[in-house]
């Protein structure tokens, strides 16, 4: 058979790393007996009354398409939602697109926002897809570092040394993942004059904001001047412990939303019928499944952060999220390293902070959405393991 005499893959592709994070929950899966705390995903079933939703909505027929835009019913609580939460008016018909998971919404913001050559400034760390999504769209990616020191928050001045004439958008996940970092009330308003005196989009993923403990969620798209230059990526999976069901929504200025669309309706058509239908249910009935399911999380991280730091793993407070994010310099491992020995000699898997950016080097991120009673064995494990090697 011939063979090709040239390169097939585009470049954009090949200039994609592979996720970090699929490389550690591969090896996990052909492991026993492995206390996993790599993986983001809540330990909690999806609430009873949320799944019946969804079979009920097999069980009735409803198995066709929807609007591209989402079943209006949906788009409505959502936009009634926003309103409660933040005093935000979105038109449910024209500014609330859904979509399949938040990832979907980066994504199609990238594609939908960047020309080639555009600049995207996003924080370093931060989650794994923001730089491929921003490469696949032809942007540059341009990491703005955060700091232990201030709790890996993103800050203003920051992002203002990493303007530039090509710079086209600011991309930040509040609360992060890696980190758990919540960003400040002063802080986002800096960021908001920073976008409205440099005329920048800001898009921004919302999806642990029902996840943040001793202080307030505030939403950029709120302050003044901003909603028309914001684009709110939010969805399920977190709070209602939906991730399977792979729902997630846009909220956007009319204008751009329509543009989204486009990309949505060639590429994707429209979410799942039933998933759509369960997220309705969601947020209909669904306020005590998340406040127990935060509260729940809150005691995990109490106790896994000050056990972190007990056996010697320095471990910022995280404020949001389901992520501890210690640093590993006490090992006198590479985070690599790290993560490897842990996983092979004590089947604790954790994943290497460099997943997430340059300034992820030296940390590892863990995350505590698993049983209490694990999290507890995966500290005497760490203790075992450090004691080793320190």
């Amino acid at each position: 058979m011939d063979t090709l005499k040239r390169e097939v893959l585009a470049q954009r592709v090949l200039k994609v790393k592979p996720s970090g994070i699929r490389k550690f929950f591969d090896i996990i899966n052909t492991m026993p007996d492995v206390i996993s705390l790599g993986v983001g995903e809540p330990d909690f079933v999806t609430p009873e009354h949320i799944r019946q939703a969804g079979i009920r909505s097999i069980e009735l027929g409803h198995t066709r398409y929807t609007s591209n835009y989402g079943i209006l019913e949906l788009r409505e609580e959502i936009a009634a939602m926003l309103h409660r939460r933040y005093g935000l008016n979105y038109d449910p018909k024209t500014e609330i697109l859904v979509t399949v998971g938040v990832s979907e919404g980066v994504d199609l913001a990238m594609r939908t926002l960047v020309d080639p050559g555009d600049e995207v400034i996003s924080p370093d760390p931060g989650y794994v897809a923001y730089d491929a999504d921003i490469i696949l769209a032809g942007g540059e990616p341009v990491p703005v570092p955060t700091y232990a020191k201030y709790d890996f928050g993103v800050r203003a001045d920051e992002i203002a040394a990493a303007i530039t004439p090509r710079t086209k958008l600011i991309l930040i996940g509040n609360p992060n993942n890696p980190t758990g970092a919540v960003v400040s009330r002063t802080e986002l308003e800096g960021i908001a004059e920073l976008a409205i005196e440099n005329d920048l989009i800001v898009a921004i993923d919302e999806v642990y904001s029902r996840l943040v403990y001793d202080t307030e969620h505030v939403s950029i798209a709120a302050m003044p001047g901003m909603r028309e230059r914001t684009v709110l990526l939010d969805g399920f999976s977190k709070a209602y412990a939906m991730t399977g069901w792979r729902i997630g929504y846009v909220a956007a200025p009319a204008h751009i939303l329509e543009a989204m669309l486009k990309v949505h309706q060639y590429a994707i058509m429209c979410a799942g019928t039933a998933p759509q239908e369960a997220a309705l249910e969601a947020l209909r009935h669904g306020e005590a499944d998340v406040q127990m399911m935060h509260d729940d999380y809150a005691r995990r991280r109490r106790m896994f952060v000050d056990g972190l730091n007990h056996i010697g793993l320095a471990s910022c407070e995280p404020r949001g999220a389901f992520y501890a994010f210690p640093s590993i310099e006490v090992s006198g491992l590479s985070d690599e390293e790290f993560a490897e020995k842990l996983l092979f000699e004590e089947k604790v898997a954790v994943v290497p902070g460099s997943s997430f950016g340059a300034g992820g080097r030296g940390y590892v991120r863990c995350a505590y959405c698993t049983a209490y009673d694990k999290l507890e064995e995966a500290l005497i494990r760490m203790e075992r393991f450090l004691k080793k090697y320190s």
